[in-house]
């Protein structure tokens, strides 16, 4: 990996972006080898979180025009801008952790996540209007879904950023915690979802992402029991370690089978 590190901690992959020369604006290379980085962890059961984050004082500036130019257009790989933003088989939670400024295909990015856990110094925008570009990364259709249609709509037109309490009041970012603790409050958080059986979060993840997706609630609740992560979770070993758990008032130990 060139502009990428990847590193497993126990059952969590820490993915970051490490361009910091260049606010981790995204060039062809790094699309591919964030590709290879979330194929790795999608397909590896012995990982359950991810954490995706910026070296430097940015997450991520987003397209790495000057390349661009310089290199000309390449194709996006397979599941997408930075190989996460068409990733809608991907079950296991994701959390970026921004540490500073996410602009165009960095918010589209970090709008993919599950969670954005945010320092107070970090700013969020799709500023693709201002050089005639359209943000085509899902910024779009995410941020109306995530925070109704008429705040989207006026981040969105304008291409005005906004720092991340005002994120966290429109609702797209989940915590906003001060710069020096972010890295604790994302540790928070991790530690958090592992506590709960793995399959139990897949099943909950995809049955909220797919239930979206159906016309209404008793669609999706009607159809819940038909998505692939609901079967595995429903004749898991963990469904009955759970209960085996409770029964003999002791801690769980998940083996995410």
């Amino acid at each position: 990996m060139e502009h990428i590190t990847m590193e497993q901690r126990g059952r969590v992959t820490r993915i970051t972006l490490a361009r910091p020369q260049v606010l981790n604006a995204i060039n062809a290379r790094m699309h591919e080898e964030l590709e290879e980085a979330f194929n790795a962890f999608a397909a590896d059961e012995g990982q359950w979180v991810a954490v995706v984050t910026g070296q430097g004082r940015g997450f991520c500036a987003g397209s790495d025009l000057k390349a661009a130019a310089a290199e000309g257009f390449k194709s996006y790989p397979a599941h997408g801008y930075a190989g996460l933003i068409e990733r809608f088989d991907c079950d296991k939670p994701i959390i970026a952790a921004v540490n500073g400024l996410a602009f165009g295909g960095g918010f589209e990015v970090a709008l993919a996540c599950d969670l954005i856990i945010a320092a107070e110094s970090a700013r969020f925008g799709l500023p693709e209007p201002r050089v005639g570009a359209v943000a085509l990364g899902g910024g779009l259709h995410r941020l109306a879904r995530q925070i109704g249609l008429k705040r989207a709509m006026g981040m969105i037109l304008s291409a005005q950023p906004v720092d991340a309490a005002e994120g966290e009041r429109l609702g797209f970012v989940t915590e906003v915690v001060p710069d020096a603790q972010l890295e604790s409050a994302v540790e928070r958080w991790v530690e958090t979802i592992l506590q709960g059986a793995p399959l139990s979060i897949r099943a909950s993840k995809q049955a909220v992402m797919r239930g979206l997706d159906e016309p209404g609630v008793a669609a999706a609740m009607a159809a819940q029991a038909a998505y692939p992560a609901f079967a595995a979770w429903s004749a898991s070993q963990d469904l009955r370690e759970g209960t085996t758990a409770f029964a003999e008032k002791r801690p769980p130990v998940w083996q995410g089978r």
